[in-house]
């Protein structure tokens, strides 16, 4: 299986306080997310993934965040599977300092 690239936090936020523009994906669940996600992300839930593939472009990058980092994870290899360009945020929101929303 090819590897996934990863990004981490800090890299993440460093990206973000230049003002790059970030495709973020927060694949929690809503009681989760309802504790804060980072700002600018999307929430689409792990389990409703497959049904929203429209929702992404094969042209673009997206980063792939959740609690630990695990979940995310696993989005991205099924999604790499697929043929889209994917990373996944290391850690997770538990390894994320910067501001929530």
């Amino acid at each position: 299986m090819e590897e996934i690239k990863e990004i981490t936090a800090e890299e993440l936020k460093q990206k973000l306080e230049r003002g790059e523009r970030l495709n973020l994906v927060d694949v929690r669940e809503d009681e989760e997310v309802a504790q804060g996600m980072i700002p600018g992300a999307k929430h689409i839930k792990m389990g409703d993934i497959p049904n929203r593939l429209n929702e992404f472009n094969k042209d673009e990058e997206y980063i792939f965040i959740c609690r630990s980092g695990a979940r995310s994870g696993n989005v991205c290899y099924y999604l790499q599977e697929m043929g889209y360009k994917v990373r996944n945020m290391v850690g997770g929101m538990l390894a994320w300092d910067g501001d929530v929303q």
